[in-house]
């Protein structure tokens, strides 16, 4: 016997209500994509359940695959048997053989039986497959409460199906069910996990980058690239913006006073990521903020930045301290990429003292001797953009993330 088929489980999927049907199918959509390298897979659902059809392709590397998309909340490997009580407990037994190659070990059994033609009723085919599993396995135990193998079977309409691994997934909602975003992408460690955790809810991210040459060079600009690439693994195709910014922050160093310099900066960062999202139909803005981390990011200095765009401004990092966002960065592959010595636009002439609690009075005031509009629009004209393709990368170790 061979695993035929992979059981995808989903959790927030199923409250979904009258909108179900919709997220079921963007995230077969999004599996298919995931699993295109084998030209043999088919997927196929029915109503609370996905099945994945191997047709001949290693269970293992496709198992390596769907752990990195959004909405599977788990899923086992399955053995599908016609139904009759010999092929189940056969199976059944074919299974325990593969999750405890010791043959030794604790275990329950767990029949679901939907389908209720089926003439053997749960509790009994509880009975039947374990006594046939012991019978055949010298050195198991029963253990009911915490059994190293919960061994599953679910007789359904069409067929039995047996599994004895779960594996989790990333859990989430499926991308592309909630809309799609702009993310403010540094080279730093923080936004492409912001990144991370918006795919994680559902929505697609087009990148914008800001880069200031000859300050940033191009190693700079690669690395940023880089880390987009990594981020397709879990959210598909990427756009990747880059704006040229080295005028607008020589205008600023030469015109705002040096504490304000940071909250304008970061003022007309936010314009002109507005301004792309509205063009590109993005409904949000992701930033890596994480609240009192840095001077530009405690409440006041919020306050005033936003004040420059009506658009959700989501910070997935807020409550995170830095040891948190690091470990996130190294499961999900971007952290020895952040860490690079080359320096982005943030960077560049920094000031010793910046402004915690900035007004947006003030703010207001120091700009009014800068020409907003044409800076925003110029810079706009001058983006480059970028086409980042699923596997481009490498492949993340998803263990790590779970």
């Amino acid at each position: 016997m061979n695993y035929e088929h992979i059981l995808i489980r989903y959790a927030e999927l199923s409250l979904k209500g009258k909108n179900r049907k919709k997220f079921e199918s963007k995230l077969e959509q999004n599996i298919k994509q995931a699993l295109i390298t084998f030209p043999n897979v088919k997927t196929n659902r029915s109503f609370g359940r996905m099945f994945v059809e191997l047709h001949g392709e290693d269970e293992k590397a496709v198992s390596e695959k769907l752990k990195g998309v959004f909405g599977v909340y788990s899923f086992s490997p399955a053995l599908k048997l016609s139904l009759t009580e010999t092929n189940i407990v056969d199976g059944a037994l074919w299974a325990m053989k593969d999750a405890l190659p010791s043959g030794s070990g604790s275990f329950k059994v767990t029949v679901r039986r939907v389908n209720k033609d089926f003439p053997i009723g749960s509790q009994d085919m509880n009975k039947v497959v374990g006594g046939y599993v012991l019978r055949n396995m010298q050195d198991l135990t029963v253990d009911v409460h915490q059994p190293e193998v919960e061994l599953k079977v679910e007789i359904r309409q069409e067929a039995a199906y047996v599994t004895c691994k779960s594996v989790r997934g990333a859990g989430g909602l499926p991308v592309g069910t909630s809309g799609k975003v702009m993310l403010m992408l540094s080279g730093g460690i923080d936004s492409p996990v912001a990144g991370y955790l918006a795919l994680k809810r559902g929505v697609t991210i087009e990148a914008i980058h800001f880069h200031s040459p000859p300050y940033t060079n191009d190693r700079a600009r690669q690395k940023v690239e880089d880390i987009a690439k990594v981020l397709t693994q879990y959210g598909g195709d990427i756009k990747l913006h880059i704006v040229p910014f080295t005028d607008i922050q020589t205008k600023i160093h030469k015109q705002i006073p040096d504490n304000y310099e940071m909250t304008v900066t970061r003022r007309f960062m936010l314009r002109i990521a507005a301004v792309l999202a509205e063009e590109r139909k993005a409904k949000g803005i992701v930033n890596g903020e994480s609240l009192g981390q840095v001077a530009s990011q405690t409440l006041e200095s919020m306050y005033t930045i936003n004040e420059v765009t009506n658009l959700p401004i989501l910070r997935p990092l807020i409550t995170m301290d830095k040891l948190e966002v690091i470990d996130y960065a190294k499961a999900i592959g971007t952290y020895d990429l952040s860490i690079l010595p080359y320096e982005d636009c943030c960077t560049i002439f920094l000031p010793a003292e910046s402004k915690t609690r900035p007004t947006r009075e003030k703010s207001e005031r120091y700009e009014h001797w800068l020409a907003i509009d044409d800076m925003v629009q110029q810079a706009i004209d001058g983006i480059t953009t970028v086409d980042l393709k699923l596997g481009e990368a490498s492949q993340p170790d998803f263990e790590q993330l779970f």
